[in-house]
């Protein structure tokens, strides 16, 4: 089969998702440098794909113009304008198989999300790393004729910071941390009281930006800025292009298994997470980061984690597994990983 010369890629969520599928497409579009890429997915994730070559962003508007079934044909139509030739789909999911249906004729891999073998995790049948879901984004591409080799990542330069983005680097001289410490569910995340323990321990000598958004999160993250020097929120503050400028040059980001980490091991940063019911295991691990930067809950005292895929279900008991990592650990592998 000849290699396409143009394909279309569908990921349209989640953020994490979507920001795994960078480092591939950036590896891909070196290794293909002739090959075009328009990446479908939702307005807001545009940015990510800001500095790819040969890469643009078609918007949908899945709650607009595209939505339901006559607008995903609506949208298919505009897709076909754009003489592809092949569609790779990360997503997999009812939205593009629909427009899968309305590409007759057209090459189409789907995305194998494993179900089988993370449902073997989650059932605690076999407690083994699984496939990166990178490396699961690489066989798609892979299946239409280009294989994507990952083991030697590049990625964008730091960008120049605005004197706005320069105002939440609080020291000049200090290395910079970025901490993101929500997640989609509680029992991704590490208690609140104990990772103020850690900010306050390492804004000593390091700048801390926190990330967060919503305005619960907002307000949590304020009164962490209020307490302690050299601490700063961006939390409902700026823009997402503005928030992967600082991303872009931040020394290290210390987050959950989340889409801040994926953000920031997309931009090539140093991203060390703590694991709550979810485990990396599953695939999830942000991009190209040493297996000890994961720092995982205690499975001697719960050993049914990981507990799902998501985080979404979890036994009585396990809301808080994430507090098992040690304060004293994080704030260690941080320290040794600057």
């Amino acid at each position: 089969m000849p290699k396409p010369k143009h394909i279309l890629v569908f990921r349209f969520s989640a953020m994490g998702d979507v920001a795994m599928t960078v480092p591939v497409l950036r590896a891909l579009t070196k290794q293909y440098p002739k090959l075009t890429i328009t990446v479908v997915t939702r307005a807001f994730f545009k940015p990510f794909f800001r500095d790819l070559e040969n890469v643009s962003v078609f918007e949908a508007d899945l709650k607009g113009r595209h939505k339901g079934v006559l607008g995903l044909y609506k949208l298919s139509k505009e897709l076909k304008a754009l003489n592809f030739d092949a569609v790779a789909d990360l997503h997999n999911v009812l939205r593009s198989k629909i427009l899968k249906f309305f590409f007759f004729g057209k090459k189409v891999v789907q995305l194998n999300k494993g179900r089988a073998e993370k449902k073997a995790l989650v059932t605690g049948q076999k407690f083994v790393q699984l496939k990166t879901t990178h490396r699961r984004y690489a066989d798609v591409f892979e299946a239409l004729g280009c294989s994507v080799d990952l083991t030697e990542p590049s990625f964008a330069k730091p960008k120049s910071l605005s004197e706005k983005l320069k105002s939440f680097i609080s020291t000049a001289d200090l290395k910079t941390i970025g901490i993101a410490p929500f997640a989609a569910h509680q029992s991704k995340m590490y208690p609140l009281e104990k990772m103020e323990s850690i900010i306050k321990e390492l804004s000593k000598n390091y700048n801390i930006i926190l990330f967060g958004g919503g305005k619960k999160e907002e307000d949590v993250l304020s009164q962490f800025e209020t307490k302690f020097n050299n601490v700063k929120s961006v939390a409902g503050k700026l823009k997402l292009d503005e928030e992967l400028n600082l991303i872009s040059n931040l020394d290290l980001m210390l987050a959950m298994d989340s889409g801040n980490a994926h953000m920031a091991a997309m931009l090539g940063k140093k991203v060390i997470t703590i694991w709550g019911v979810t485990h990396p295991f599953a695939g999830f691990a942000p991009f190209n980061q040493p297996k000890d930067f994961a720092l995982t809950a205690n499975r001697e005292l719960f050993p049914l984690i990981p507990t799902s895929i998501y985080g979404n279900k979890y036994p009585e008991g396990y809301e808080n597994v994430a507090g098992t990592v040690l304060i004293e650990d994080i704030i260690k592998k941080i320290k040794t990983s600057l």
